[in-house]
């Protein structure tokens, strides 16, 4: 249970790493995007980088609550999977 624990302490501060990247503008200033990837479910409310269908909207920036699963924010590719709740798909 200890090493459950840690494993999930560890993913949610990659998480919130680059969640806090992508706010801040970092994956999208200069980013090339064949180096990025779109990540699903991981997105804070207002923090998503494109539209989600479940809630009709087509623009950045308007989830209305964290971790939608068809709300997606760029992330460095090959790191959405290690994330809790992250998805190269939408659920």
């Amino acid at each position: 249970m200890k090493k459950m624990n840690k494993t999930l302490a560890i993913s949610s501060a990659i998480a919130a790493g680059i969640v806090l990247a992508s706010s801040t503008g970092f994956a999208h200033a200069g980013a090339d995007k064949g180096k990025m990837e779109k990540c699903y479910g991981i997105s804070k409310a207002g923090k998503n980088d494109c539209g989600i269908k479940s809630q009709g909207t087509s623009c950045a920036g308007q989830a209305k609550k964290d971790s939608i699963s068809d709300a997606w924010i760029y992330v460095p590719k090959g790191t959405c999977e290690k994330i809790v709740g992250g998805s190269k798909e939408p659920k």
